[in-house]
């Protein structure tokens, strides 16, 4: 270990930058909803499916598609939580399902 990563943990500046793919919690000093907080975080499943195809540049056009799909549901979730201060319809009501 060298003396930079020696003073550094998940969730600092520091080895965020070196580490690009690690996610760490930011506050952002206010109240909102479980699945926000994840939106923030850039912990949910849209900018994890982002991070995907980010990391699959073989997906091509799909993938720029189904990116943008996914940039496109960032901004209705956005819109919605700031109107109606609660998740989409979609995340509230989600539940695991169990396919036979």
């Amino acid at each position: 270990m060298n003396h930079e990563d020696r003073n550094s943990f998940p969730g600092t500046p520091r080895y965020i930058y070196k580490h690009p793919h690690v996610r760490a919690y930011r506050e952002a000093g206010a109240i909102t909803m479980d699945f926000d907080i994840t939106v923030q975080n850039e912990w949910d499943r849209f900018h994890l499916v982002q991070d995907v195809v980010d990391r699959l540049p073989d997906l091509g056009s799909k993938g720029a598609y189904w990116k943008q799909q996914m940039e496109d549901k960032l901004i209705e979730h956005k819109h919605f939580i700031d109107k109606h201060g609660e998740d989409l319809p979609e995340i509230q009501d989600w539940k695991w399902s169990n396919p036979q």
